[in-house]
């Protein structure tokens, strides 16, 4: 039987600015763990600690830019545009233009809070 998904669960962000997780397939909103769909959305300026995470995220975004930095550069991500970062790879995300973005993020396995690997504070 299909599981039918009526509404999203809210779930806490890391960054300078408060940004909108609303996660409708993962750990919490689902008890998925093969792998997380989430809605996001960040305000302009908004900038997370650099992370080396033990999955693979699927970005598509929607409105706006993400800037994504990675070991050795950085590239922007516009709306109708993808980017697949690999698990084990450092990144950072962070929106660019002052009217933010909006984003679906899929990661494979579902996100964790401890398998994302944030930097510690200070580097972020």
């Amino acid at each position: 039987m299909p599981t039918h998904i009526t509404a999203p669960s809210r779930v806490t962000a890391a960054g300078n600015k408060p940004k909108l997780i609303d996660e409708y397939i993962g750990r919490v909103n689902s008890k998925t763990e093969a792998l997380s769909v989430a809605q996001m959305r960040s305000p302009g300026g908004w900038v997370e600690p650099g992370q080396t995470p033990d999955f693979d995220e699927y970005t598509v975004v929607l409105k706006g830019a993400l800037r994504v930095e990675f070991e050795g550069g950085e590239m922007i991500v516009h709306a109708g545009q993808a980017v697949i970062t690999h698990k084990g790879e450092w990144i950072r995300y962070s929106t660019p233009d002052e009217a933010g973005a909006e984003y679906i993020a899929v990661c494979l396995p579902a996100f964790s809070p401890l398998t994302v690997h944030r930097d510690p504070e200070a580097k972020g």
